[in-house]
Parts: structure tokens; C-alpha cells; sequence
């Protein structure tokens, strides 16, 4: 029956003004991702008003589209100039970036995008065939299970940093601590923001993290560079990898694809935790962990994955209980309304027709990302040729644009600022940036849960469900294992 109703879809949708929304649609949505301070989130509603005049069916595959695309397209800029356009494309450039500055930016581009599109419609075949079961098993999660969750995300900075694992655990300290800077969340009182009324809602993240990557990025570069001397990555022919190349890698997108998509169903947790994960999880069981953040082509392909499974992950509780996944599916929440379609139980007896052309878009979708991105990438790819004296300031002024985008505010360009500048500090001091990003990333989310779980169980309530407990017994030897094994390693070395 489902197999049935799915090719209807598919042959209803396959006409020329569907198929030019859907193209349409990927080619915004990359464009928005690439762009510093244009989130997917945004990029969809952004073109909502755009939808008014459209019939309910292509409306939702054209937000769909956009939504999908926008989260490939934050892995162009971070393969290429290191400023990743949506958060949680910062796991891609962690190994997308020193590709390029080998001279394989051809590769990063290539394998990101193969990934994508295999994370997409991974999570696309567990929308279709998991909806209801996985959407009730996410509702089964308290805030004691969201705490030990953001604690088990946090536990992979033991992997992100190397082998100092002091200075990881600094760094994730001063991640969290930039968390506190604001309203607390649940008292409403203001808390370490000196008085200043722009830091009531804290740090804005986008700036923060484009200042903590890019600008810190172009400030170490210039403080070491010889102009005199030409880029040799830049000057290299640029390769691109073949089908035996992503052969290689086809478990490692699987298996990020499943954490994509099984993360981006739980209410909150999104596409930059799923990536962080899996980032952490590939490089657990890698035989050549030392090589990750060094330019390999698994790096790249365990974030990019998970990021675009995670866009599926997110569709589940959205169409099945009318719960939003994600800050993008909350606007599309809102898109449907205004197409008098309630997204819910209702949604699949209603209108299915709605529901199968939109699984079956997806299909397409991701296979029109796939061309549109391939000819695209060997433009793209320009960007590595261009001389270090002229992309510099180009990097410096697309950060500072991103950053003003994100709420139209200067003080945005000044934590952009002032966070490249932190970021150039502790690269001087070899202290990794990462582990500050995931710190600033589940911050938030620990505290929040944290302190809901206490008023609700009391003090050691998230120790008293089995699941947040399994949760926080895989944190603790995910996060001491690697360190007991690093003290041991040194002790034998000293003997």
C-alpha cells in the first residue's frame, strides 16, 4: 500500500512545474547555506511568502527542497574558505578545510556532496517506512533523557582534540561558560552580561562560530604567512575522487546516516548535534583515528551525512504528531497552516496525497542536489586558486556580512570580532576550537534539562531513569577511556 501511494506521488509530481520547484528550490537553498548568517531555518522562511500563490502540494516540496539543499550548501564554504554556512557544517570543515589546503578541495566538495545526498535519502526511506513507531519512542524522552544526551555529545571532546586532553577539556569548559552569558533560561534573571542590554539573549552563535573559524583562521594565517610566496595548495591541480573513492567510505555514510537520522527526530537536538556525534562515533572506531582533522575523506563524510539525515529525522515528528524537529520544520509547521493543512495524524487521512508527493519529492530532490552540486562544485572549486592577499579580506568581509545577516545588528559583527580574536589566542596556545564549539552548542541544552529534570525528580533524577542512566554510564567511558588510555600511554613512554 505504501509502495503503492509512494509511485503515485512520484507520478504526480513528475511534471515540468514540479520538477522546476524542486530545481528552484535547491539551487536557493544552496545558496542560503553557503552563506554565512543564512541558516536553513531562515532560508525557508524567508521564502515563504514566495509560496502564497502556489498550490498546497508544490509549496511544501519547494520549502522541503530549499530545507534539504540549505544543509549541503553549509559545506561549500567550509571545505573551501573555512566559514561554515550553517553550524553544523563546522564538523565538515574540520576535514573538508585541510583538504583544501592540500590542494584536494575537489575532494571535499565531492565527497560532502555524495554524502548528503546519501544521508538524504537514507533518512527519506525511514520517514516512509518508521514514521509513526520512531515519532512515539521520541516522545518517550524527559529532560532527564535530553540532559544525558547533551552530556553524551558532549563526552566526544575526548576524540575532537587529540592527545591533550587537559586543553580539550578547557576548551569545551570555556564553551560552556560563553553558554551562561545572558537570561537564564529558566528564572529569567539576567546573569554575567555587565549590565549590557544586547547581551540579554547572550551570544548569537552563528557570529560566534564564523568568528571562532574564519576569522581566527585568516588571523593566524596572516600572522605566519609570506606573502612573497605563492599558495602552493592553490597552484595544484585540483583532483576530484572517483566511484572506488566513495566506495571506500560507503559504511562510514551509512553509519552516519543512521545517527542523522535517529538524532534528528528528538524535539531540540538537530542536525549539528547528529553531526558532532558521529564525527566522534567514525572516529572511535577508525583504525587511523590520528588522521582525523588532518584531511581524510571518512571526516568529511561521517558530518555531512549526518547532517543531511538529519533533515528526515526532523519530517518525522512534524508531519506524524504535529511536533517541530527542528527550528526549520517549526516554520514549516507554520507554512502548512497558512495553506490550511494541519500537520499531523489528520495530514495522512486528509490529504495523503499531500504526504507521498512530498516523500516522493525528496527522492527527487536530492538527486536534482546531486546534479545541480557536481556542476557547481567545479566553480566553486575557483575559490582555492585565488591568491591569499585577495581572499583574505574576502573571507574577513563575508564573515562580518554573515554575522550583521543574522539579526541585522552591529553587535553581531562584534562578537564576530571578538571571538576571532579568542579563537587566534588559543591557536597560539595549541588549545582546540571544537571542543569550544560543541561546548556552546549543548551548553544550553544540558542546563536547561538539567535543571527541569531536578524540579521534576528531584536531585538525582536523571539517575533514575534506566535510559538516561545507560545514557550517562556510555558518557563517562566515552569521555574517561580515551584519557586513561592517553595517562597510561605516557607512563609507559616515561618508564
Amino acid at each position: 500500500m505504501v509502495l503503492t501511494n509512494l509511485f503515485d506521488g512520484l507520478v504526480r509530481i513528475m511534471n515540468l512545474q514540479s520538477i522546476l520547484v524542486m530545481t528552484v528550490g535547491v539551487i536557493v537553498g544552496i545558496l542560503a547555506g553557503a552563506m554565512p548568517g543564512i541558516s536553513p531555518s531562515m532560508g525557508v522562511a524567508l521564502m515563504v511568502p514566495f509560496t502564497f500563490k502556489m498550490d498546497p502540494s508544490n509549496a511544501l516540496i519547494f520549502l522541503v527542497a530549499i530545507y534539504i539543499a540549505a544543509n549541503y550548501g553549509g559545506a561549500i564554504t567550509a571545505v573551501t574558505i573555512n566559514t561554515p554556512g550553517t553550524p553544523s557544517a563546522a564538523v565538515t570543515s574540520f576535514d573538508g578545510y585541510p583538504m583544501c589546503k592540500q590542494g584536494r578541495a575537489g575532494w571535499g566538495l565531492g565527497m560532502s556532496l555524495v554524502a548528503s545526498v546519501v544521508g538524504g535519502i537514507f533518512s527519506v526511506i525511514i520517514l516512509i517506512a518508521f514514521a509513526g513507531p520512531l515519532a512515539k519512542v521520541a516522545l518517550k524522552f524527559w529532560p532527564q533523557e535530553y540532559f544525558s544526551l547533551a552530556v553524551l555529545g558532549l563526552s566526544a571532546t575526548a576524540s575532537l582534540g587529540g592527545k591533550d586532553w587537559l586543553k580539550v577539556l578547557v576548551s569545551t569548559l570555556i564553551g560552556l561558560l560563553l553558554c551562561t552569558v545572558g537570561m537564564d533560561p529558566i528564572l529569567g534573571v539576567k546573569r554575567f552580561n555587565f549590565n549590557y542590554i544586547p547581551l540579554y539573549d547572550g551570544f548569537t552563535f552563528i557570529p560566534a562560530l564564523i568568528g571562532l573559524l574564519a576569522i581566527s583562521e585568516v588571523l593566524s594565517e596572516i600572522s605566519e604567512f609570506n606573502f612573497v610566496t605563492q599558495n602552493v595548495a592553490a597552484a595544484l591541480k585540483t583532483s576530484w575522487p572517483g566511484i572506488k573513492d566513495y566506495w571506500k567510505v560507503r559504511w562510514t555514510m551509512l553509519r552516519a546516516s543512521v545517527i542523522g537520522t535517529i538524532v534528528g527526530i528528538f524535539p531540540g537536538a538537530g542536525a549539528t548535534i547528529a553531526a558532532f556525534i558521529s564525527y566522534d562515533i567514525e572516529r572511535r572506531i577508525s583504525r587511523t583515528p590520528e588522521k582525523f582533522g588532518t584531511g581524510i575523506p571518512e571526516g568529511v563524510c561521517a558530518g555531512e551525512a549526518a547532517d543531511s539525515a538529519s533533515v528526515g529525522g526532523a519530517l518525522v515528528p512534524m508531519l506524524t504528531l504535529g511536533i517541530p524537529g527542528s527550528a526549520t520544520t517549526a516554520v514549516l509547521i507554520g507554512a502548512l497552516m497558512i495553506h490550511d493543512l494541519q500537520p499531523g495524524p489528520e495530514l495522512f487521512t486528509k490529504h495523503p496525497e499531500v504526504v507521498f508527493n512530498l516523500y516522493s519529492s525528496m527522492f527527487v530532490a536530492n538527486i536534482i542536489m546531486l546534479v545541480v552540486g557536481t556542476w557547481g562544485s567545479r566553480i566553486w572549486v575557483n575559490v582555492t586558486r585565488v591568491r591569499k592577499e585577495i581572499l583574505f579580506p574576502f573571507i574577513f568581509s563575508f564573515a562580518l556580512i554573515g554575522s550583521y545577516a543574522v539579526r541585522s545588528s552591529m553587535v553581531d559583527v562584534a562578537i564576530c570580532i571578538g571571538f576571532g580574536i579568542l579563537g587566534w589566542i588559543l591557536r597560539r596556545f595549541r588549545i582546540p576550537l571544537p571542543p569550544m564549539v560543541l561546548g556552546m552548542v549543548l551548553g544550553t541544552m544540558a542546563e536547561v534539562n538539567l535543571r527541569r529534570a531536578v524540579m521534576i525528580g528531584g536531585t538525582w533524577a536523571v539517575f533514575q531513569r534506566p535510559i538516561s542512566l545507560t545514557l550517562l554510564i556510555l558518557s563517562a567511558l566515552s569521555f574517561g577511556l580515551p584519557i586513561y588510555g592517553e595517562i597510561k600511554r605516557r607512563k609507559k613512554k616515561a618508564a
